[in-house]
């Protein structure tokens, strides 16, 4: 019997020819994969964009452009800043770790110790020098990545729901609510990840420019910059530039400018932009756990790279989705308390039901 065009054979057929041909394409375009990724997740925060243009009035074709100018300012508003400081300010940062003492005392005690810093300094300058060869050497090779991601944004939200059809089309009907929960997860992760985080850096930006300048800082801009990039790393965030300058001031002999910039910074460029902006935006966030956030975070970066800020996060949240998921599929609304054996008096466990009928069986 011939079988027909519709069954199950031929789908799981169809299912490991696309998942094949997916990984032999993966390998093909591993170079520009990041920008890939890239595109795919600011794709998938621009959708509810893109729906909104079209209910009021617009096309779907200039809805996706509408959305698609949206995702080209922001990025260009990220990452324009950072490209023009490590190409053209490079030399300014350098000069300012090379004018860290190479000798600090600490006085512990009655005791003083003397930290070196020349082979930190040496590391830090050529570190710089080495990111501000290698962006030169790769600005066309970022201008193609870019124009790659700004073509692919605007295809994938012209496209989108097609693309979307297509990917859940192989799964079951019965496990369809599956992926309906992983990607509700996904887009709160990944909303949480862009819309909190940019709105958190641009305010930590806005408030650390004109603070530093005010404390007399003549690269303020700059250092107000690296403090809005460190508010995409979690719990921490731009504490890891104000804690360094405050501890140098310190060294310095200078205890008031070491308070000012470790208060005010502290309080108005770390803290502020969390308590003032985040609770207002968070409501359509996934409420990940800071300290899985940073397990992502961190993991990401040394394992993918750049990309693996986002990546990290994202697939911890999945991952955590998918384990609630089991868990409730398999215990449903049994508490922890009703699925561990109740202590005895003399502080034994009961026995469980299986010994229990065990036991009677062997009776």
């Amino acid at each position: 019997m011939t079988a027909t065009t519709n069954s199950p054979r031929r789908r799981h057929v169809l299912g490991g020819v696309v998942a094949v041909l997916g990984l032999l394409t993966g390998a093909i375009l591993l170079e520009v994969l990041g920008t890939i990724l890239f595109a795919l997740t600011v794709a998938y925060v621009l959708v509810p964009v893109q729906g909104w243009l079209v209910r009021r009035g617009l096309g779907e074709w200039t809805a996706a452009v509408g959305a698609t100018l949206v995702g080209f300012v922001s990025a260009t508003a990220v990452f324009a800043p950072i490209v023009l400081t490590l190409y053209f300010r490079v030399d300014e940062v350098i000069a300012l770790v090379e004018g860290v003492p190479a000798e600090i005392p600490v006085t512990v005690l009655e005791m003083t110790y003397t930290i070196e810093t020349r082979e930190v300094q040496a590391l830090a300058v050529s570190f710089l020098r080495d990111v501000a060869v290698s962006l030169a050497s790769s600005l066309p090779v970022l201008a193609i990545k870019f124009a790659l991601f700004v073509i692919l944004l605007f295809a994938l939200l012209y496209r989108g729901d097609a693309a979307a059809r297509a990917a859940i089309a192989p799964v079951p009907h019965e496990y369809r609510g599956i992926v309906r929960a992983l990607a509700v997860r996904a887009r709160e992760t990944l909303y949480a990840i862009y819309v909190l985080q940019l709105a958190t850096s641009v305010t930590s930006l806005l408030i650390g420019y004109p603070l530093f300048h005010l404390l007399g800082y003549e690269m303020a801009f700059t250092l107000a910059l690296f403090a809005a990039i460190l508010q995409f790393v979690p719990i921490i965030g731009p504490s890891l530039l104000i804690a360094p300058i405050a501890l140098y001031h310190v060294v310095a002999g200078d205890v008031v400018a070491a308070a000012l910039v470790g208060v005010l910074g502290i309080g108005l460029v770390a803290w502020l932009p969390d308590i003032a902006v985040r609770p207002r935006l968070a409501r359509r966030s996934a409420g990940l756990p800071g300290s899985l956030y940073f397990v992502g975070f961190t993991g990401g970066l040394f394992t993918l790279g750049a990309i693996g800020i986002v990546v990290g996060p994202l697939i911890v949240a999945i991952f955590v989705e998918a384990v609630e998921l089991l868990a409730d599929e398999v215990n449903g609304d049994v508490s922890l308390a009703e699925l561990a054996p109740p202590d005895l008096e003399d502080g034994t466990r009961a026995p469980s039901a299986d010994v229990e009928s065990e036991a009677s069986t062997n009776d």
